[in-house]
């Protein structure tokens, strides 16, 4: 009967039918569970500190976790991800909610998740493709620093970080045997997880931590910092709220930057996660569903006043390694933090911060990419540069500007080393006496443009020249242009030349050179990244 009860409980929540979905059973069912458990915990105090951060109260926060955390997990396109508020939104938030108020940013994560579900619909998720392997390990290296540096706040006297601006620095550090108490108790939680697996798999290593810690210092009466004396989570419902601000075009152009930036960050952020996750797991996810996810649930969040959120890397390598491989588990996390606010307040309140720092500090051995210290020396220069850059830049400013300077950077090194290709093959022709045959080797396209020109030699070649692109593919308008510029400068000079295995786009988009081709049946057929005019009447064969 239970089994029966569990399988209808699977194909109402259409767990089974998904594509690439895990079958669930009744020990799959525990699992979820106590990841979801696991996941709830380590939510609260980082839904609070980002809070802080974005200088609105921590129900502001735990309602987008719910809410945020929630939706994502019904209708997201990666099961097995967690969602919830983050600090990437949240730097960015502090200062809207500095200058204009909260009911601003409400208003904000509205327009926030309208532009979300946009990209999601306009299927633009797609081009997360794009974002290079350097710039992924660079990514995950950056975010798992972060990730460490974040805890430091709570090593420092609570509220004395929340002071001071900012939630990760600044604050007054604890004294030295309350210190070395909470180091202690982050070990003891670190070597509980490492050597959980090893006892047993019954409970996820990162719960039975917690767990056990907090039973050590509620049992013993320790003096060390708890959640509570962050902020107390007790709270009520979420109630619908339409944001108090005007409905004028002032108000947009207050909120519309914001929102841009807070969307483009929670997508990036979110797509990236959703990448890592399914590398783990060995599932592929949808980044268009995601992103429409995403965007319903910022939406439904500006509602119930919630701060918004996107993708919580740290959560989400919290809940795979816990064994959360279904929505179940991220379903669940969510119904546990609700329940926290409304009925557990008081207990959740008791557990050692201690023993979360400790997950987190597990999470961020596991999340750092350790191997890529070595890859640094095999793989090229560039591609080193750009891990490092990437890194680096994810710890000083945010994850999107990272990823976003990364791939410019990995396009312009990759269309550098493509410049640099250029070359030709000079020879005499068997099948027209004195005349000269350039073969062109390598990509013709903007950045080798320059190299294409200086191959030539106008003034000593012979009467008659040949520029064959069999070894060539003319790329873009650039390349046209520099074709064009070519047979110009021989035209001028009063010799013949003659342009081959060019394709059928170039016979139409050369409006000056077209009359110099010659056809032939091996003509390459492809397409070229250009709109040029094409003037009818002098394009043909030679």
């Amino acid at each position: 009967m239970r089994r029966a009860l569990m399988a209808a409980f699977a194909d109402r929540l259409n767990l089974n039918d998904r594509p690439g979905a895990e079958k669930i059973t009744i020990a799959g069912i525990r699992i979820e569970v106590l990841s979801g458990l696991t996941v709830a915990l380590a939510l609260v105090p980082e839904a609070v500190a980002f809070a802080f951060v974005a200088g609105v109260h921590p129900l502001v926060g735990l309602y987008a976790a719910f809410i945020v955390g929630l939706i994502t997990a019904l209708i997201g396109g990666r099961p097995g991800m967690i969602s919830g508020a983050t600090g990437a939104l949240a730097v960015v938030m502090v200062s809207l909610v500095a200058q204009h108020g909260v009911e601003y940013l409400f208003a904000t994560v509205l327009v926030m998740g309208a532009i979300q579900i946009a990209v999601g619909i306009l299927r633009w998720g797609k081009f997360i493709r794009l974002v290079p392997h350097p710039v992924m390990l660079g990514f995950v290296n950056g975010l798992a620093i972060v990730i460490f540096l974040a805890q430091m706040s709570q090593f420092q006297v609570p509220g004395s970080a929340e002071a001071s601006g900012h939630g990760m620095s600044g604050g007054e550090w604890l004294a030295g045997g309350q210190m070395v108490l909470m180091l202690g108790l982050v070990a003891l939680t670190m070597a509980i997880i490492w050597v959980m697996p090893k006892l047993t798999n019954l409970i996820p290593a990162p719960l039975a931590g917690i767990g056990i810690v907090a039973i050590i210092v509620i049992a013993f009466g320790l003096d060390v910092p708890r959640v509570g004396d962050m902020a107390s989570i007790q709270g009520g419902l979420p109630t619908f709220h339409i944001p108090n601000v005007p409905f004028n075009w002032e108000t947009l152009e207050i909120v519309l930057p914001y929102a841009v930036i807070l969307a483009a960050i929670g997508l990036i952020e979110s797509l990236l996660t959703l990448n890592l996750v399914g590398e783990m797991t060995g599932k592929r996810g949808g980044s268009s569903q995601e992103c429409v996810a995403q965007g319903v649930a910022n939406t439904v969040t500006g509602f119930f006043g919630g701060m918004g959120g996107c993708a919580m890397i740290g959560q989400s390598m919290i809940n795979v390694k816990s064994g959360g491989r279904t929505r179940i588990a991220g379903v669940v996390a969510a119904l546990f933090l609700l329940s926290f606010i409304l009925f557990a307040s008081g207990l959740i309140e008791q557990i050692p911060l201690a023993a979360l720092v400790g997950v987190m500090f597990m999470v961020v051995i596991g999340t750092f990419a350790w191997n890529s210290i070595k890859l640094l020396a095999r793989v090229p220069r560039t591609d080193a540069f750009v891990t490092i850059l990437v890194t680096v830049v994810t710890v000083a400013t945010d994850l999107a500007t990272a990823v976003v300077v990364g791939v410019i950077v990995s396009a312009l090194a990759y269309a550098w080393q493509n410049a640099s290709r250029i070359h030709a093959i000079t020879r005499d022709s068997d099948s027209e006496k004195g005349a000269r045959v350039y073969e062109i080797q390598g990509p013709l396209f903007f950045g080798s443009v320059e190299g294409f020109i200086e191959l030539f030699d106008v003034e000593n070649d012979p009467d008659t020249v040949i520029i064959d692109f069999a070894g060539s593919r003319v790329a873009d308008q650039s390349a046209l242009q520099a074709i064009e510029a070519m047979a110009s400068k021989y035209e001028a000079a009063g010799k013949r030349i003659q342009l081959r295995h060019l394709s059928r786009d170039c016979h139409q988009l050369l409006s000056k050179a077209g009359h110099l081709m010659v056809d032939s049946d091996d003509d390459p057929d492809y397409q070229i990244a250009a709109e040029y005019s094409v003037r009818t009447g002098i394009i043909g064969g030679h």
